[in-house]
């Protein structure tokens, strides 16, 4: 069984046994099972929903369909249930219903975890099991027994990937050594809205270090502290990154649900690799106060998941503003009640642009995306072809990349400053330090996006500035604004990217292509689904 007493283990045991840009950042591609994904923002006359909401048509685009409750016949036995995973949705229905308890719920996950990730396969998924979580299962149980739900997620086990703090004694170490001792007591506003729904947290997932952004040869699902994640589809293929633990994990039914970060790519490509569902939130719609940061321009929080029902649960619930993340001042007035937007028939009629730029990574995947296509038009779509982008994504790409750097500096300073007085490295520069003193941190490879971040323009700097601008207006009005007017279509519709490569520790990622970035840079929210 796992150390249940809430501090990591370090589990470097599998940490090596057999690029598009980085950055909370996925190293991207898609897995065995292609996926496809959906890019989406309303014209400018519709932009309040553009900024701060995912449209009723942006889900439906990804084909969801109903639910049925998982059956529990004992509820002191939950093992079918996670040994072949069942929705959030249904688990949530279940306790619900009083066909099972939270309690009994939470055992089973952390039997299944000790299973598979502790042994046999070895997933490496998760880091760290919250030693609270059975004892706040076994209390919202008491509280269902008096006829009392304290939400939609009431007694559901979640993992969070790690590096989203919460006040349960688990530290976030954004898979770094140097943050082994950062438990920081306060949870961050996107978990107190989880605890008000009722979920119960179940641990912290592992994470490419420091969400892929520490140098731009690393390898996606590793980090110091909690080794290399494995793709439960196929052990020796990559997870994808930088939300590794928490696509293996979704996918391995280690937990209800998992909620994954993105900067660019860290939501879509991990979920494409291990087969779920994954949704990058509309920036500002999620809050990222307490969230070991990259970007403040593109982060978010999202869903990853097993359908797009429960995606669109998961992100009624976490969607909110929040006084400390300026970017969420409008998120309450915006956000809606997405699983009642959910309408298997609202595609009828509706004129989707099939992003031809962003296909031809893979003969497989291309096969999967035109079978993909042709159900899309058996629901009723008009496919819109789009064999061109018709702009620079080199230059787009180039000025991403001088806003990341600049920010994660600002960034993780300001979160660095903030943590527990055992953390000793307060600054970039005393991670880079840190780094170079810990040979198990630079075991594999460097810290050269860090040494580049030492080195950017500050954030009053014309540089910085000048290149947020320039990044802003090639996705949106530029990018997939225009795609969306010229074309005359409601959503974008690509390949999430080529098959899941070898993990390969020597060289790095090698990923197949990316459908991430023009989402990421706009901040415009994005969904990858099963397609194959």
């Amino acid at each position: 069984m796992r150390d249940c007493t809430g501090f990591l283990r370090r589990r470097r045991r599998l940490a090596f046994q057999q690029h598009w840009l980085t950055g909370g950042l996925a190293k991207h591609t898609a897995r065995h099972a292609d996926q496809a994904v959906v890019w989406f923002a309303q014209r400018p006359g519709d932009a309040h929903l553009k900024k701060f909401g995912v449209s009723v048509a942006f889900f439906l685009a990804a084909a969801c369909q109903g639910e049925s409750p998982a059956v529990a016949t004992d509820p002191d036995d939950f093992s079918k249930l996670v040994a072949e995973p069942q929705t959030l949705t249904a688990i949530a229905a279940d306790i619900a219903a009083k066909r099972t308890t939270s309690a009994a719920v939470v055992q089973a996950f952390l039997d299944r975890i000790a299973a598979v990730d502790d042994a046999g396969p070895m997933l490496n998924a998760v880091l760290a099991i919250n030693p609270n979580a059975l004892a706040d299962a076994k209390a919202l149980d008491a509280l269902l027994a008096e006829g009392i739900a304290k939400g939609p997620l009431h007694g559901v086990p979640i993992l969070l990937k790690d590096n989203i703090d919460t006040a349960d004694p688990m530290p976030t170490t954004a898979g770094s050594l140097a943050l082994q001792l950062n438990i920081t007591g306060r949870d961050a506003p996107l978990v107190e809205r989880l605890r008000a729904a009722g979920a119960v947290i179940l641990g912290k997932t592992n994470l490419s270090e420091w969400a892929n952004f520490r140098s731009g040869s690393s390898t996606s699902g590793w980090s110091a502290v909690g080794g290399q994640t494995r793709n439960p589809h196929v052990l020796d293929r990559n997870p994808c990154g930088s939300s590794a633990g928490s696509g293996a994990a979704m996918a391995a039914g280690l937990a209800a649900a998992t909620i994954g970060t993105e900067t660019d790519g860290s939501i879509v490509c991990p979920s494409s690799a291990n087969g779920i569902v994954g949704l990058k939130p509309t920036v500002g719609l999620v809050s990222r106060t307490h969230i070991v940061p990259i970007s403040a321009t593109q982060d978010t929080a999202g869903p990853m998941v097993l359908t797009v029902a429960d995606a669109a649960l998961l992100l009624s619930v976490i969607a909110g503003s929040d006084p400390a993340d300026a970017a969420t001042v409008e998120a309450d007035a915006r956000k809606q009640d997405y699983v009642a937007a959910l309408d298997a028939g609202a595609l009828t009629g509706k004129r989707i642009g099939v992003a031809r730029f962003e296909a031809g990574y893979h003969t497989v995947t291309d096969a999967a995306f035109a079978e993909a296509l042709e159900v899309l038009k058996e629901a009723g779509a008009i496919l819109v072809e789009i064999d061109a982008f018709g702009g620079d994504t080199r230059a787009m790409g180039a000025a991403e990349f001088t806003v990341l750097l600049a920010e994660f500096r600002a960034g993780v300073d300001a979160y660095l400053a903030t943590a527990p007085a055992a953390v000793k490295t307060r600054t970039l520069a005393d991670l880079i330090a840190f780094n170079a003193a810990t040979p198990a941190e630079l075991e594999f490879f460097g810290q050269d996006t860090f040494e580049q971040a030492a080195k950017a323009p500050l954030l009053t700097d014309q540089a910085y500035l000048d290149a947020k601008a320039k990044a802003a207006r090639m996705a949106g009005p530029e990018g997939i604004d225009r795609l969306l007017a010229a074309n005359s279509v409601i959503a974008l519709v690509a390949p999430t990217g080529g098959p899941a490569w070898p993990t390969d520790p020597v060289t790095g990622d090698h990923f197949i292509g990316s459908s991430s970035s023009l989402a990421a840079v706009s901040g415009y929210p994005h969904i990858t689904v099963p397609m194959g």
